[in-house]
């Protein structure tokens, strides 16, 4: 009686996992923006905005691939090369 007890718990607890939903996207795939695209809300209407928040690098424009590339390397350049860094 023991015995088939304690089969039956083990059988109860190594089926509980076949009882998960599954885990899908109702809403199907999202696709991020290009991060060169910007956060611009399109506020200046008729003309391109600069940004959209202060944290954006001065002389960068929405949408400037080769800008947000080279700001990138000039930040890695300046931020992980402790040679060139400003103390």
């Amino acid at each position: 009686m023991r015995r088939a007890t304690l089969i039956i718990a083990a059988a109860v607890v190594s089926l509980a996992a076949c009882s998960e939903k599954p885990q899908t996207n109702a809403q199907g795939v999202k696709y991020d923006a290009a991060p060169w695209s910007g956060t611009s809300t399109g506020a200046n209407s008729g003309t391109q905005a600069t940004a959209g928040t202060a944290f954006t690098a001065p002389g960068w424009k929405v949408g400037d691939k080769n800008a947000w590339q080279q700001q990138l390397k000039v930040r890695t350049q300046n931020g992980q090369n402790d040679y060139t860094r400003d103390n």
